[in-house]
């Protein structure tokens, strides 16, 4: 089976994302990546060297140059008459772009694939991870997302694969891009952090947010988060969120500040490697899933935690 991964960039270097994608597409068969954009050679140099990789389709054409979905779906669609699977990371733009393909190949998608089982069988989470359906496709060809928390990041280094143009983009003219705004920090990206420290609503105010959370994670060098409470009451920016609706993150250690433990957020966090969950209600389902439990007072127990790093 040959497979296809869209690799998701930022125009100079290939995202985590697509490394774990690679992984999934591996126990598939053999994989090719696509990489597509503007002025991406440097792009297709680095996906070459990702171990595992025996080929890569190099799409370079202005109308790529944003990453549009109107405009990637339709050359995905025309690369899959070799290859067998397409797959994508579970992001925002591997969301986008999936269903699209799926759409023109006129067959269904497997969202967010947890394992591989077998050639067309996969596991996959339901009721916001709760329960795991294993679900197989009848389909010719296989369209898929992975969650890229579930599967071993692909080495950046030790592949040999071969690089090769193709042509076939073209602007398909029902989408334009307009601009973005992107928040820049210099904390770790909350997919790819080792560390989190996320607020819930318990912390009471953006101020506090800031007063509490901010120089804990300074001291550990880590990624902030919060929960979907956190963010509805405007104590941060939305980029922030984790959960169902937010982002999934597992990384090694990920302490959750007055968060109660919600489904929704349960959904994004519960694979992190250590969980440290401090919160004042003994009864919170966070420690259900918690391998350390700290009760008490937040306002207390945070700034001296943090005195102490």
């Amino acid at each position: 089976m040959k497979t296809l991964v869209w690799v998701e960039h930022d125009g100079s270097t290939v995202k985590d994302a697509t490394l774990a994608t690679v992984t999934a597409a591996a126990k598939l068969g053999e994989v090719h990546l696509l990489v597509a954009g503007q002025g991406v050679g440097a792009v297709a140099d680095a996906a070459a060297k990702i171990a595992g990789v025996s080929k890569v389709h190099v799409a370079d054409d202005a109308s790529l140059a944003n990453g549009l979905a109107e405009n990637v779906a339709p050359l995905v669609a025309s690369l899959m008459g070799h290859h067998d699977a397409f797959l994508a990371p579970a992001t925002t733009t591997g969301k986008n772009i999936a269903p699209r393909v799926a759409a023109l190949l006129d067959v269904m998608q497997v969202s967010e694939i947890l394992s591989v089982e077998g050639p067309k069988t996969f596991t996959r989470p339901i009721y916001a991870g709760n329960a795991i359906a294993t679900v197989e496709s009848a389909d010719a060809k296989l369209v898929i997302t992975v969650r890229g928390t579930a599967f071993d990041k692909a080495a950046r280094e030790g592949g040999s694969g071969t690089v090769e143009a193709v042509g076939g983009a073209a602007d398909a003219g029902v989408s334009s891009f307009v601009g973005e705004e992107i928040a820049k920090s210099e904390r770790p990206e909350l997919t790819s952090a080792k560390i989190i420290v996320s607020g819930g609503r318990a912390l009471g105010s953006a101020e506090k947010f800031q007063e509490v959370i901010i120089p804990l994670a300074d001291k550990l060098g880590a990624g902030v988060g919060a929960s979907r409470a956190a963010v509805d009451a405007g104590y941060v920016p939305n980029d922030y969120q984790v959960g169902q609706t937010g982002k999934i993150v597992a990384p090694e250690v990920y302490l959750a500040v007055g968060i109660s433990g919600a489904i929704q957020h349960l959904a994004g966090m519960k694979d992190s490697k250590t969980i440290i969950a401090i919160n004042k209600d003994e009864d919170a389902p966070i420690f259900q899933v918690a391998d350390i439990g700290l009760v008490g007072d937040l306002f207390t127990l945070v700034p001296e935690l943090t005195g102490k790093l």
